[in-house]
Formats: structure tokens, sequence, C-alpha cells
């Protein structure tokens, strides 16, 4: 800020924080960090002088062509030396130097002042493009495809930018999107599968629950059963105003992961926990920013509630303000979009978007046939789907009758993660470019049996059904649709942490083979989409090290099409740590299809500082001390096809 009294300096700093994170917080000590200082003086002043202005006519010393706005222009060459001041010329020319050459498109002249210096002036005024209607036009529909998406990626950089935690900044753990002022999702940016089909509800939630919003306003939530998922993920949702009317137009939303939001073991990732208390803070609709403040002991006090209270609230802030400065991002580019294309064209296009997304699913269930498929897990419960199409109505039943009942574990996964998973699938199955937004799910029903474990009651634990059921489900409709075998099945998800650190990962593993390629190796799968930790980062910020990562070549499931390979880490801890595994398929492997060979199980082990091995659960909790080491093989996918 520019450097003047305390008072202004403040008010400066406060107004560009404001702009771009969308907050101040003014009960915040601001600290000078560093001052530039300037001085400038002592140089030779050039000397111009006025010539006398000719009042011939340019002499051109060529002829030639130049391509421009679409079509090709015969233009005289002038030699910018010969020309004289006072002359002027019309484009099309071209001007030559030493140092350059210089184009007048038509609509423009070139001018000699009387100091020499050549001015380029637009003679005729530029053609207005006509207006865009309301009404769809292909080629519109796919420029505001990608600019819906474009704005949601832009959200991710800003929130990859000025995240605070590992497992944000890093491991990009978070999603973000544009919702329509019903809380329709209208597109995405390419982050995580299993956020972007459920956030909708999140914002359904806030909508409902708020009948009065103001500018500056900003929101969240991550109660499983009254719009979120399971408890680490904090969806954070700002509405995006009418400048005259204050008449709210959209919503632009960001989930990110949080390392830990308390409950019963560091990392808020315990298999043993039996009720939602138990895995953490619950947050049900909490104002985090009112009136462009951010609400810092409000969201303290709410954070260290509980009898499971969040450990590090400090770096749950820090990611919580990159999720308000996010959405800033995503108000600012739709502000940008109506300003050029007008309101009613942006919302009338926000519309044709989810009926193009509406027509392509209706024309891949035009080609769908009444299949059906059971999906058993290691915890002896089960996934049934039967899929039944309603040809008269180009449209799908998707229905789980068959499922397990709900579970004494957290494997119950909230109705918005089954969601995620049938608009991930059928979005996957639609050959062309759509962002996947409402209008997917728009010709289907599905259907949740009363008390299973994809419709469970309040306090059922969950925090399993939103990073392993999901998965279980998406496996489930593709071997219904026979689109590919069993991919790893799982996010192999891993914890370590005390009272100082807190990690978390998801680790790669196998994907399926399908009826034409073969699966990928090392790769995360379905509804997850997030990187690991760079080595370097992982141990400069932790106490561990790192000692082996490699693929597991040949692991995959064999058919005409393998499966592809599984992964296999190991981290040595530095200091005592409580160390969790939340995993599948570590009894159950992956199947194959119409032949394929299932793929190879996972394992998850213990090795202490003395060399002793101990077997691990897929679902277990450990007291690891220094030097003992966390070993996790990861599945393969599944074969397609009899080799």
């Amino acid at each position: 800020v520019p450097f003047s009294s305390a008072l202004a300096m403040r008010a400066s700093f406060e107004d560009a924080h404001h702009k771009q994170f969308g907050f101040i917080s003014p009960e915040k000590t601001i600290i000078v960090e560093a001052m530039s200082v300037e001085s400038v003086g002592g140089g030779a002043t050039a000397e111009e002088r006025d010539e006398a202005i000719s009042g011939t006519e340019p002499a051109a010393s060529s002829t030639s062509r130049f391509f421009s706005s679409g079509e090709w222009h015969d233009a005289n060459i002038y030699d910018r030396e010969k020309l004289l001041p006072g002359q002027a010329l019309q484009g099309p020319a071209i001007i030559i130097e030493p140092t350059g050459t210089n184009i007048v498109e038509p609509g423009w002249q070139a001018e000699i002042t009387a100091k020499r210096h050549l001015v380029m002036r637009r003679t005729k005024a530029l053609a207005r493009s006509a207006p865009i209607g309301t009404k769809a036009d292909p080629v519109m529909l796919e420029v505001f495809n990608n600019l819906f998406m474009s704005i949601a990626e832009q959200m991710g950089v800003t929130l990859q930018n000025t995240a605070y935690s590992v497992n944000i900044k890093e491991r990009l753990d978070f999603s973000c999107a544009v919702f329509d002022a019903e809380g329709a999702l209208i597109a995405n940016a390419p982050h995580m599968p299993v956020h972007l089909g459920s956030m909708d509800r999140s914002v359904e939630t806030i909508i409902r629950e708020n009948p009065v919003m103001k500018p500056g306003d900003v929101f969240m939530l991550n109660a499983p059963y009254n719009g979120g998922t399971h408890l680490p993920d904090i969806t954070v949702v700002t509405p995006v105003f009418h400048d005259d009317t204050g008449d709210i137009l959209f919503y632009v939303a960001s989930r990110g992961h949080h390392a830990d939001v308390g409950g019963m073991a560091p990392g808020s990732m315990t298999p043993r926990a039996t009720s939602i208390e138990q895995e953490g803070v619950v947050i049900d609709n909490f104002k985090l920013v009112e009136d462009g403040i951010f609400r810092e002991q409000a969201l303290h006090d709410l954070l260290t509630s509980g009898p499971w209270p969040c450990r590090n609230p400090v770096q749950n802030a820090g990611d919580l303000k990159a999720q308000v400065a996010a959405n800033e991002k995503g108000v600012h580019e739709l502000r940008k979009m109506v300003e050029h294309f007008t309101l009613d064209v942006v919302k009338a296009y926000m519309l044709h978007v989810q009926d193009n997304a509406e027509e392509s699913v209706r024309r891949f269930i035009d080609a769908l046939h009444d299949c059906a498929f059971t999906y058993p897990m290691d915890q002896g419960t089960q996934i049934s789907v039967k899929i039944t199409v309603d040809r008269d109505n180009r449209a799908a039943t998707v229905d789980f009758t068959g499922t397990s009942p709900q579970q004494k574990t957290n494997f119950n996964a909230p109705q918005p993660v089954t969601r995620a998973a049938v608009l991930y699938v059928f979005r996957l199955m639609v050959a062309d470019e759509i962002p996947m937004n409402a209008g997917c799910l728009k010709p289907i029903t599905i259907v949740f049996p009363d008390d299973c474990m994809l419709n469970p009651r309040f306090p059922a634990a969950v925090v399993a059904g939103n990073v392993e059921t999901s998965q279980a489900v998406t496996d489930t409709l593709l071997g219904a649709l026979d689109a590919m075998a069993a991919c790893q099945g799982t996010m192999n998800n891993f914890n370590f942490g005390n009272d100082q650190y807190q990690y978390y990962e998801t680790i790669c593993g196998g994907s399926g083979a399908g009826p034409w390629h073969d699966g990928t190796s090392a790769v995360h799968t379905n509804m997850t989409n997030t990187r690991l930790t760079d080595p370097e980062i992982l141990e400069f910020r932790y106490p561990v090290v790192l000692e082996d990562f490699h693929v597991r070549r040949g692991s995959g499931g064999k058919g005409k099409f393998k499966g592809g390979d599984g992964t296999l880490r190991t981290v040595r801890f530095l200091q005592d740590m409580d160390v969790s595994f939340l995993a599948s398929h570590r009894k159950v492997p992956p199947f194959g299809l119409d032949g394929g060979d299932p793929g190879e199980c996972g394992a998850n082990s213990i090795r202490r500082a003395d060399g002793t091995l101990e077997e691990a659960e897929g679902c277990s909790q450990h007291e690891c001390k220094a030097g003992d080491a966390a070993i996790i093989k990861t599945p393969s996918g599944g074969g397609y096809g009899t080799a």
C-alpha cells in the first residue's frame, strides 16, 4: 500500500484484502513486514525538437499483402525513415524500420508527429458483434460449457495457492463448483467426483436454512445428515448478489478435506467410531463471514467445542480462509461474465448446459438394457443395484434394494454420496465432452431402501462411507453396465498424527480393464482424484521418512485386457504416532469381468523398530513408536475378457 497515515494504510490494506480474499479481520493487528523506498532524480532530460510539418503525401516503396480479420489486404509499404512530420497514411499499410515492422490495419491511420513519433489512431468505429440471444446456440453452448468450468478451475487455483494445510495445498483434496439460484450444479472443475456430485445438497441446505442472506455473508457446513457427506469435508458456500436489486443470482461453493476436525483419533478417520460425534466436530449451517468480516473467534469456539474438538484449529481456519478466497474468485468471475454477456444470457445458458447434459444421458439410456450387479465387501456386507430402463420416457431407475442394512461400523454412506457415484458413472458413460451437472441426473430415479447402509439414520458413523463405500457403489454400477472390471475399489486411507502433527493421505492403486483397454497402474480411481504429497514436502513438514514407494509390477488381474498394478508404500515414523488404516479389498479381491481374473487384494502391516512385522486389518488403529513403520500394499485392478 502507498505510504500514508496509519489509518489510511490500514484502510488501503483491508480494501485490497477484501477484493482478493472476500473478507477482512478487523480484530487482527496489521504488521508492516517490508517497506520499499524509491528515489528518482539526477538523470539528464532528453530534448525533443519540433520539426517543420510537411505538406507532401507519403511515397510507398513497394506493395505487399497481409492477412487480417479473416481476409487478405493489399497494402503499400513505407520506409519509416523517409516519412516526414505531418504525413499521414490510411490502412491497410505496412511501415518498416530497422528495428521492426508496423502493421496499419484497415480502419486505422498512422501519422508522423512534429517530434517524429509514430501515432496510430482508429478512424472507423469498431463493429460490434450482434447480441447473443437466450436461445440455445450450439457454438455458444460450447463456449458457456467451458466458461463455467473455467470459473471453477480458477477457484481451484486460488484455493491451492492460498491454502494452509498440506492436505489441501499439496494433495489438492478439494473441489470447486458453480450453482444456479436454486442450488443446482451447473459446472465444476475436474476435482473430486465424490465432492462434486454431492455438493448441491450442501448448497440446498444453506438456501433452505437461511431465508435472509446479505452481501458479505458466507456459510459453511459438514453435517452428514443435513447436506454433508463426512465431517472432514467442509463446504463453504457464497451467494452472488445482483448489484441493483439485491437478488441472489448464483452460488459458488468449495469443499476441502480438512486433515483433522476432531474425533477419537488424529486425522478424524478412525475405524473405531460408531457414532457421528466420535468422528469430530459437526458444523451445521454456520455463518463463517458476516458483512465481510471473518468470524474468527466464533469459528475457534465452534472448532474447539464438543467432547472431541479439533486438534489444530489454526490450520482449519487457514484453510477455511482459503476456501472463502476461492469463492470470492468465483463471484468475481461470474460478475465479469454477466457484465460481458448480460444476466439474461448467462441464466439462459445455465439452463441450456443442463438440458444438453440431460439429453446426452438420455441418449445413453436409449442404448441401455436392464441390468443388475451385487458387490461383496470385506465386512461381509454387499452393495446391490438393479438398473431398469423406461423406454417410453427415456429414463432409468437405479434401485439399491438388496444392499446391506445400516452398519455399526462407519461404512454407512449418506444419500448425497451415492448420488455423487450415480452422477459420476452416468456422466462417465456419455461420450460427449459435457460438464458434470444437475442435468445428468434428471432422467434418473434413485431408490434408497430404508435403513440400509446407503441411507443411514442419525447418529450412525459415516466417515468411511464417503471414501470407501462410494468406491464400492461406483464399481457396482460399472459392473452392472459391463463397462469395466473393478478398480482397486478403495482410497487406502492412511492417517497418522499426535498432538502436534496430523496427516492424511489416500494412496493410488490399479484401475480396472475395460472392453478395449488395459487398466492403469498406480493411479487414483473413480471417486478420488488427489495427488500424493511430494516426498520432500512430506519429510520436511512431518517427522517421517518415506522408505519405499513402488509399483507392484504384474499384480493386475489377467485377461484379454489386464488390470492396472497396485503399489507398495512404507512410511517410518521419527516420533510416536497414532496410526489409522481405513481401506477395502483386503479380503475380497477386485472383480474381473467377462472371464477376466480379479485383481490382487491389498494389505496393511506395522513393522516395529526391532524388525517385527505385525499384520494389520484393513480398518484398524495402532500406536506406533519412533522407529516403527507403516506398510501399505494397495489392490490392483481386475482384468477384462478371457486371455
